[in-house]
């Protein structure tokens, strides 16, 4: 058969015992032929190419558990793998018929053959004894028939036993009868009375003989006792005796009990009872009681060997005559073999990806049992993707029955339970071990989609941070995974390496956290298969900051002289003098900056907001504090180690901001004092300033008159947004230090007015607002007073100051 297609192809082989015959005549060889002899041409029987057969595997199998036949691969010729005997292998039966199958694979082809074993005359009659004793009373009256032993010949047909021959006398004469089951039975003819005082013992001489050619003989004595009279031969109760006896019989059990009866008395009433004219396998299996007739299993009885027996029973009395009766048991079959599996192919591997109803095996079935208890039936132990087929001959296909899947189940022990049909129902199992074979059906998995890996900054080149892992299902080839980075077209390749084998994760060069502080990449896991199969999963990889860059200060600049702030001397504590503002590149704790009041000429003076950098007055200032302060701020992060940067502030303590180049040019520490030329030229400017501040606050009045009577026509158009006015102390609580920052004192401030919602605003400085001072109050030297206080400055507390107008 050949894809579920059944191809029998049957050619017949006929050959005597121990000779091979092809031809349409059969010719006869020698008595004994030897092993390894030819039977057939089998590539040129079935037309078949020599090449084809060990290319598709061919082999011959015998029908039963012995192998007789042997095939050539290389010449296609069939031999005889041991002599053959006719009469061993069908030792009851007038046809012998081999039956033997040759397999092919590739694809996967039954045929089969039939080889007749036919027999040959190698076999002479034989007789069970050697000599045969009669004991016949004088008073036999002619016609009286004696059984005789017949012959057996092993051979069968025309070279078994055919005929009898007894030689010439006087008395008796042989008959030879056909029984109905046509085997031939031999009987002693009495033909003229017995005189024992005449002749008391006869010895004759018969002869079997075949119709083989050339013919084969047998000869047996029969020795006649004559006997004195006896008028009472043993009479049976019944001429056959039926029995139906199960294979089963266990030893002793009872068959049957042939009793005959002799009505003499004495010696000649004593009946024997004895086997005669029966086969040797019977007499082993049963047992005769010579006393009481009595017929016993003696031995096993199988039914397959042979389902009956047919036994001849003789009863002698004391003097002699005797009388006979047949036995006949019928062998009952009982459900005593169990099934034979027989594996004739088998693919040990299949690939994972093959279809549904692909062969696996390929095996029979056989139980020698008859009737249901040789029927027979087949069945797979267990859910399992494999399913029975039969084909013919008890032949079943072992096929799949769905999908495969190795990572789900590599292997599979398939138990095949063959089961007979009988009452007791028996069975037998035969274990199949089928290995599947990897494909690539699965692609690699990452153990997570997105990995975050971390590097200080500063690192070491090939640095390895960490590792990706991607497993596969598969095996072998298949599940061997490459490790890639998956180029990105247009964008630079981050300074980063997987290892292609175990997924470690490398950092080529060292990395700056200030430029770049993540970066992601994709990675490519894809195995070994054929196509292979791939997955990616994303890489972010984040830069720690290490505490690399110290503090930068934006105010005061690092690259200038120490910066000038002016402080009255009225200042209360907590003024603002001046603000350090520093920048640190890093980030995190190592940005986080802190200011300290590291040096200054009076430190109980000052202070420095930890985090704002705000330096203020501690406490009021005095006339005692010396009129110039250097001030030294540390800024340091909180990295680990800290880095730092200091800032130098020269503050003045002024009576009068008129007099703040004055007291900022004279260095009291270098005991140098103004030159007085510098200080004439110095007064000059003065005298020329506060002309100029006289004219500009004329002209400031005029201005603001002017502006007051457009301000009003301009309100009059405005929309009704109610301006909002912030005043000093709403600067100072946001943060932004209006009025007392930097070098500006108290005296410079400035009015802003801004309505809701403004968008666009210009600022107009209207005119200046001089302080007015307190009546007594002695000016300090070179001071030069204006008698003029506006009402405007008198509104700020008696402090001067600069209009300015917001307009939107």
């Amino acid at each position: 058969f050949e894809r579920g297609e059944h191809l029998h192809r049957t050619f017949f082989l006929l050959f005597g015992t121990k000779s091979a015959d092809l031809s349409s005549k059969p010719r006869t060889r020698s008595a004994e032929m030897e092993r390894d002899s030819f039977v057939a041409n089998i590539a040129k029987d079935l037309g078949v190419p020599l090449s084809q057969l060990a290319a598709r595997k061919a082999r011959v199998v015998s029908g039963g558990n012995e192998q007789l036949f042997r095939l050539n691969q290389n010449t296609g010729i069939l031999t005889a793998r041991e002599s053959l005997d006719r009469e061993e292998i069908c030792p009851q039966s007038d046809t012998c018929t081999l039956v033997f199958k040759i397999f092919f694979e590739n694809p996967l082809q039954l045929i089969r053959g039939e080889v007749e074993v036919r027999d040959v005359n190698d076999n002479s009659p034989v007789f069970p004894e050697k000599e045969m004793v009669l004991e016949i009373l004088e008073t036999a009256s002619p016609g009286s028939r004696f059984p005789l032993e017949s012959a057996q010949d092993k051979d069968v047909g025309i070279n078994g036993l055919q005929n009898y021959s007894l030689e010439p006398n006087p008395h008796f004469s042989l008959a030879i009868g056909t029984a109905k089951d046509g085997v031939k039975y031999l009987e002693l003819v009495l033909q003229s009375q017995l005189d024992r005082e005449e002749k008391g013992e006869l010895n004759l001489l018969l002869t079997a003989t075949d119709g083989g050619s050339p013919p084969r003989s047998g000869t047996a004595q029969v020795r006649i006792v004559v006997l004195d009279a006896n008028d009472n031969i043993p009479v049976f109760e019944r001429e056959t005796y039926e029995v139906r006896l199960a294979e089963n019989s266990p030893l002793e059990q009872l068959v049957v009990r042939v009793t005959a009866a002799d009505p003499d008395e004495g010696s000649n009433g004593e009946v024997r009872y004895a086997f005669t004219q029966t086969p040797e396998r019977s007499r082993q299996l049963f047992q005769l009681n010579p006393t009481t007739g009595e017929i016993r299993v003696a031995g096993k009885l199988d039914f397959e060997e042979a389902k009956s027996h047919k036994m001849v029973v003789k009863a002698t009395d004391g003097a002699g005559l005797s009388a006979h009766c047949k036995v006949q048991v019928e062998v009952l079959d009982v459900n005593d073999n169990a099934p034979e599996i027989a594996l004739t192919s088998l693919t040990a591997s299949i690939a994972e990806d093959a279809p549904p109803r692909t062969v696996v095996a390929l095996f029979s079935v056989r139980d020698r049992d008859s009737g249901d208890n040789g029927r027979t039936e087949c069945s797979i132990d267990g859910d399992l993707p494999f399913s029975l087929t039969p084909t013919f001959d008890n032949y079943y296909e072992l096929r799949t029955s769905a999908a495969l899947d190795r990572e789900r189940t590599a292997e599979y022990n398939i138990t095949i339970t063959a089961t007979d049909w009988g009452t007791k129902r028996l069975s037998s199992q035969e274990i199949i071990f089928v290995q599947i074979s990897d494909v690539n059906d699965n692609a690699p998995t990452f153990t997570q989609e997105v990995y975050t890996m971390s590097v200080a900054e500063n690192n070491s080149p090939m640095l390895r941070i960490g590792s990706v892992k991607a497993t596969d299902d598969d095996t072998g080839e298949n599940a061997r995974v490459n490790y890639a980075l998956v180029r990105q077209e247009g964008k630079e390749q981050p300074e980063i390496s997987v290892n292609a084998e175990n997924g470690d994760v490398y950092i080529l060069r060292p990395l700056d956290y200030e430029k770049v502080r993540a970066f992601e990449v994709t990675v490519r896991a894809a195995d070994g298969g054929s196509p292979p199969l791939s997955a990616q999963a994303v890489l972010r990889v984040l830069v720690r900051d290490e505490n690399d860059n110290a503090p930068v200060l934006l105010h005061p600049p690092p690259d200038s002289s120490a910066a000038g702030e002016l402080v009255p001397r009225w200042a209360p504590s907590g003024y603002l003098v001046a603000k350090v503002v520093a920048v640190d590149a890093d980030a995190g704790q190592n940005a986080w900056l802190s200011y300290e009041l590291a040096k200054a000429t009076e430190p109980a003076l000052f202070r420095v907001g930890l985090h704002s950098g705000e330096v203020r007055t501690a406490r009021a200032v005095t006339e005692r504090d010396a009129a110039r302060q250097k001030l030294i701020v540390l800024v340091r992060d909180r990295g680990q180690p800290p880095r730092s940067a200091t800032a130098t502030l020269a503050v003045a303590l002024v009576d009068d901001f008129s007099d703040a180049f004055h007291q900022l040019g004279h260095d009291p520490a270098g005991g140098q004092l103004p030159q007085v030329a510098e200080e004439e030229m110095l007064t000059t400017y003065l005298i020329a300033s506060l002309c100029c501040v006289s004219s500009l606050f004329v002209l400031s009045v005029l201005v603001l008159t002017a502006n007051t009577f457009c301000k009003t026509r301009v309100r009059a158009d405005l929309p009704p947004a109610s301006p909002s006015c912030y005043g000093d102390g709403d600067f100072a609580s946001s943060g932004m230090g209006v009025g007392s920052t930097g070098t500006l004192s108290p005296a410079y401030r400035y009015e802003m007015c801004l309505t809701s919602g403004s968008g666009r605003s210009e600022f107009q400085f209207l005119r200046p607002l001089f302080p007015c001072f307190p009546a007594g109050l002695p000016p300090g030297p070179g001071e030069q007073r204006s008698s003029v206080c506006s009402q405007d400055a008198a509104t700020l507390g008696g402090e001067g100051g600069w209009i300015v107008q917001v307009r939107e």
